[in-house]
């Protein structure tokens, strides 16, 4: 069962949008499996059936938490929002030898995708992830969910109905499954300007309608003239020094920034910014705080 885990845990990180309860959700998941062992009939397919309790447990727990859909678009009030790492994404990419893994291309895992479908009721998002992420047929489905299969299709369409609503427009071209080369030129472009105070140059690689969101806090800048003040405050050196590390999450690139405060010795972890590019200029900035960093393996720390 263990060779799983991975492509469960990415499972119940679309259901809930969260690294840290995906984690918990898959022991869950591992828990229940073993105490339903007895049920199993060596007939059935074992990662269906695993996905079958993962797919529930999920379920439970979005029951328990209460957690209410947000009624606004912006993903800002998604504040529960946590990045993926891209080389834990890579331990379930799809291969020669296992060709049914869970799609982890940009357009199901970006994180414009998961906040979009964090506003969906949970049966509507469990629906769309088994049919449209697992490709899994409306009679599965409906047989996983204990629903009819006309029922499914309905939540389907439903669902399918609010995403067209809330991603953006360009979510269709997303096809590249990693960063392609132009966006890792254009990171480069953002670390050097990060760490020579170049806020000029902050504004040639972003959009005029550039978005910025912090989860968990609920705040969310748009376009220019609100990001000006932050782009001048980050690059004056008010705050100390900055040393930014390259790195990626949700299959988007990303930049780890360190900072320095004045007289200071090391550089200590700051904040995660995965950007979201659109025709070569950065249309979308998440940005985590440093809690995320060791589940991207980066340092705890960098030297002078």
């Amino acid at each position: 069962m263990q060779e799983h885990r991975r492509e469960l845990h990415v499972h119940c990180y679309r259901m809930l949008g969260s690294f840290d309860e995906a984690e918990d959700l898959v022991q869950e998941t591992f828990l229940r499996a073993w105490k339903a062992r007895g049920q199993f009939d060596e007939a059935t397919n074992l990662r269906a059936w695993l996905y079958r309790i993962a797919t529930n447990a999920c379920l439970d727990a979005l029951r328990r938490r209460k957690r209410a859909v947000p009624k606004s678009e912006s993903p800002a009030e998604v504040t529960w929002l946590q990045p993926y790492p891209d080389q834990l994404l890579d331990a379930v990419a799809p291969s020669d030898e296992r060709p049914d893994v869970v799609a982890v291309a940009r357009e199901t895992i970006g994180l414009a995708f998961l906040a979009a479908i964090q506003l969906l009721p949970a049966r509507q998002r469990a629906v769309l992830v088994l049919r449209d992420v697992l490709e899994w047929s409306a009679a599965e489905t409906a047989d996983l969910l204990e629903m009819t299969v006309p029922a499914a299709n309905s939540a389907l369409q439903r669902a399918r109905a609010t995403l067209r609503e809330r991603l953006p427009a360009d979510h269709g071209d997303w096809q590249a499954p990693l960063p392609t080369d132009e966006e890792q030129a254009l990171l480069e472009r953002f670390v050097r300007a990060h760490t020579t105070g170049d806020p000029d140059e902050l504004v040639a690689l972003v959009r005029h309608d550039i978005r910025v969101t912090m989860p968990p806090a609920p705040m969310e800048y748009n376009g220019l003239d609100e990001l000006w003040p932050l782009f001048e405050r980050a690059t004056s050196g008010f705050d100390g020094d900055w040393r930014l590390l390259p790195t990626a999450a949700n299959r988007m690139p990303a930049a780890a920034s360190y900072l320095r405060p004045p007289g200071g010795t090391e550089y200590l972890p700051y904040k995660l910014d995965v950007l979201r590019i659109v025709d070569g200029r950065i249309a979308e900035i998440t940005t985590f705080g440093p809690s995320r960093f060791a589940d991207h393996g980066l340092p705890a720390a960098l030297a002078p």
